[in-house]
């Protein structure tokens, strides 16, 4: 592996797994082509994280610096995650984050070959002072899709106050676009990113000062995905725009479970299924579902009489026995699994009998299973979501389960629809042929490589760009 005239990079992710494991696969990508990344974030996050290939070890490393102690303990011990807290406290943690200054500036000035580049998420506002500091030049790396980017620059452009309703529920100038909030969303969206919170910030204005100060915006994109939202994006933020690819996970290889292991099990259960008969359900570890909303969902599974796995994170408020309607298990025993916990995601996703997925629209997740060719039935909720929802039904890729627009709320039987409207309907033939053919897209790590080498490139040329 040729190294890249020790080019060194700081990455410093936001502490959301959203965020941390897209940072991550940039680095993993930015080593396997010769570049030093030190990867920098607390103990537990450094942890959690995907084990390092042995051969890539000598060109990442691992810094974990410690989570500040916040005046009062507002965070649960041991938090160093949004995973680990309430939605309400979030701010907080972004707060204690503001505090790791001191000895990230130390690892700077003490370390034997300062970075050339910093790649930074939208918490990193003290960086900025950093980076002027030590003339170390900063590429904010955004995970969110060029729909919510454009989304976002268009809204701030278009001059409307940000109090009225409108104003986030109106698509950009795209012909066809669809990627707005609902009504029921945008208040949630105004509260939580345009106005100052705990942390003393308002998101808006951590974005505006990162923004100001880095040489330029990598996105985790391709023009041969959203060509159009890319251009709006670049056109309308000011600075230079560089899609790095789709940064697909690595496909899994089939893993020998131990005899005892409930998923040796499950594996078997789906090498009996019908090819792209299955649906998987999973909502990750950051969605953090209501009683009602999970009660919700499997109504709509069993209504649907579509095979099943549902990887199930055990909500805070239940017991093993209390997460799922009274009966379900019982019910669903020939048609379905539930596993509670971790789930082997690329495995389940990677195996013929799965056809389609149920999640909430995170940009990773969606990543995940067009590589697959899965068509992909949507159930957004926060911040990025919803628009990443808008855009996908856009493509042509998927299909939004319907809500009631005064709050929100869906039922059962809107997840049933959409999810026989995507697996099995005719009308939803166009939908499975589509998302089959995005895989050529999504999963095609040579055109990926090539954006990664352009942006390695980019790196490489300094302070010529």
């Amino acid at each position: 592996m040729a190294e890249n005239k020790d080019l060194h990079v700081v990455v410093f992710p936001w502490s959301a797994f959203g965020h941390l494991i897209p940072h991550f696969q940039l680095s993993i990508a930015l080593a396997k082509a010769g570049v030093h990344v030190s990867f920098i974030s607390t103990p537990k996050n450094l942890q959690r994280l995907p084990p390092i290939p042995p051969s890539l070890s000598p060109f990442i490393t691992p810094v974990p610096i410690p989570l500040p102690k916040l005046p009062g303990d507002p965070l649960p011990e041991g938090a160093e995650a949004t995973v680990d807290i309430p939605f309400d406290k979030i701010p907080f943690l972004k707060l204690a984050l503001d505090l790791a200054e001191p000895p990230f500036r130390k690892f700077i000035a003490d370390h034997p070959h300062p970075p050339d580049w910093f790649i930074v998420d939208f918490n990193a506002t003290w960086v900025c002072d950093i980076s002027q500091e030590f003339r170390i030049p900063i590429v904010f790396f955004r995970v969110l899709t060029p729909g919510f980017l454009a989304f976002f620059t268009h809204v701030l452009g278009t001059g409307l106050p940000l109090s009225e309703i409108e104003s986030l529920t109106s698509p950009p100038p795209i012909d066809g676009s669809m990627v707005a909030y609902r009504r029921h969303e945008a208040a949630k969206i105004r509260a939580g990113f345009f106005e100052k919170n705990d942390s003393g910030m308002s998101d808006l204005d951590r974005v505006t000062k990162i923004i100001s100060a880095c040489r330029a915006i990598a996105v985790r994109s391709c023009y041969e995905f959203d060509v159009d939202y890319l251009k709006l994006y670049s056109n309308n933020c000011g600075k230079k725009v560089i899609p790095i690819g789709l940064l697909p996970p690595q496909k899994s290889q089939k893993t020998e479970f131990k005899a005892d292991s409930p998923w040796k099990s499950t594996f078997q259960w789906l090498d009996q299924q019908n090819p792209q008969s299955v649906v998987f359900v999973g909502f990750g570890s950051e969605c953090k579902l209501t009683k009602d909303q999970i009660n919700e969902i499997a109504r709509g599974v069993e209504l649907s009489e579509l095979p099943f796995l549902w990887a199930l994170r055990k909500p805070d408020w239940a017991e093993d026995s209390d997460a799922l309607p009274v009966g379900f298990l019982d019910r669903m025993v020939e048609r379905g699994i539930v596993s509670m916990g971790w789930a082997p995601q690329m495995e389940i996703l990677g195996h013929p009998a799965i056809g389609g997925s149920l999640f909430h629209g995170g940009w990773g997740s969606a990543i995940e299973a067009l590589q697959f060719g899965h068509c992909l039935v949507l159930l957004p909720f926060i911040v990025d979501q919803p628009l990443n929802a808008r855009l996908l039904v856009e493509k042509g890729f998927a299909v939004e389960v319907e809500r009631k627009e005064e709050d929100g709320s869906f039922s059962g039987e809107a997840i049933a629809k959409a999810l026989r409207d995507a697996m099995i309907s005719e009308e939803g033939e166009k939908i499975r042929k589509q998302a089959k053919e995005a895989a050529a897209i999504f999963g095609d790590n040579k055109l990926h490589q090539r954006y990664i080498e352009e942006f390695v490139q980019f790196l490489q040329n300094g302070d010529s760009n």
